[in-house]
């Protein structure tokens, strides 16, 4: 069992895990007993094999794309821009499009940094000196960022992060969650672990170690955010076929790929994950933000049966967000 916080209820809500028997025996038994077995499952081919299977074969659209799928995903058809009749493969579902303008609101202060995706957050630091310390376990700060970003890695050392794990159901669109300029960006290649937290916690640093892209942006560029650099990473996991670069500045109109001096505006989207569950990562710069009070409190809090507290020996309780919901405020 794996339990969050609703943020807009305050109440404790029990995920269910897709695939979780499956998951716990490859990163249990196969990664131990069968490593090259283990390394053929979390494979760019393997994962592709297994994002077509769920979400593309004519049997799994048989199977799924149904209006009783629709419900027991919980998602919220009234919400979408397309008609449901659209809407008629697992595909088109996961990828769907929402009228985000209407139904996440961004808060009105303009120093609030806000959530990039509809997810559930945890919040960490890498400085000593913070009640959020974590040390690399969810991920390697220089292997997260890479080789080619090595000039960025003094820039966030000791500094305070932010993991969105989308769970299927999620709408799978990411925004920028700050204004600024893209001063780099670059994808590098990796495995595709999954995102199940019982997964997350078997493996270290996880997140380094998938294929994703980072994204650096500088909010302290004319009309940005003014939380100095802001590292965005958005992590591909099992069944994703890659992440989509496609920023839109007003609604989702005239895409455009990210690329080295893109302006980003808050809250605006940025990306498209394929189907599959994936993370977005947020890195600050230490002594520019605070975390929202409520995500604080509702990672420390007790009693709650969390795969990611059993894995740290202290409470890691996770809060679902709204993307565009504030997350942290400007120092």
């Amino acid at each position: 069992m794996h339990q969050y916080i609703d943020r807009k209820t305050s109440e404790v809500r029990t995920e269910q895990l897709f695939g979780d028997r499956i998951v716990n025996l490859v990163y249990s038994d196969v990664r131990e007993r069968m490593p090259a077995l283990f390394k053929a499952v979390t494979s760019a081919r393997f994962s592709s094999l297994l994002g077509f299977l769920t979400y593309d074969a004519p049997l799994a659209v048989k199977l799924n794309a149904t209006s009783s799928f629709i419900k027991s995903m919980g998602i919220d058809m009234s919400e979408c821009m397309d008609d449901h009749k659209y809407l008629d493969t697992p595909r088109k579902v996961f990828e769907r499009k929402i009228r985000y303008w209407e139904t996440r609101p961004m808060p009105v202060d303009i120093s609030a940094i806000v959530s990039p995706a509809d997810s559930r957050v945890l919040l960490g630091s890498l400085t000593e000196t913070s009640l959020l310390f974590i040390k690399e376990k969810f991920f390697d700060l220089e292997e997260l960022l890479g080789p080619l970003n090595s000039e960025w890695h003094d820039h966030f050392t000791d500094c305070d992060f932010a993991i969105f794990r989308l769970t299927p159901e999620k709408y799978h669109y990411n925004h920028s969650p700050v204004s600024g300029r893209v001063v780099a960006f670059s994808e590098i290649d990796g495995a595709y672990h999954s995102c199940n937290p019982g997964a997350i916690v078997t493996i270290a640093a996880p997140y380094s170690k998938n294929k994703r892209c980072v994204t650096i942006i500088d909010t302290n560029a004319q009309d940005g955010s003014k939380a100095g650099f802001v590292a965005m990473i958005e992590v591909a996991a099992l069944m994703i076929g890659g992440v989509e670069q496609c920023y839109s500045e007003t609604r989702y109109e005239s895409p455009v790929k990210v690329k080295l001096g893109t302006f980003l505006t808050k809250g605006q989207p940025k990306s498209l994950f394929h189907p599959g569950s994936s993370t977005v990562v947020l890195l600050f710069q230490r002594g520019k933000t605070n975390f929202s009070e409520d995500l604080v409190k509702n990672k420390q809090r007790q009693g709650l049966v969390c795969r990611f507290s059993s894995g740290f020996s202290k409470a890691m309780v996770e809060t679902d967000v709204a993307v565009r919901s504030e997350i942290a405020i400007v120092k």
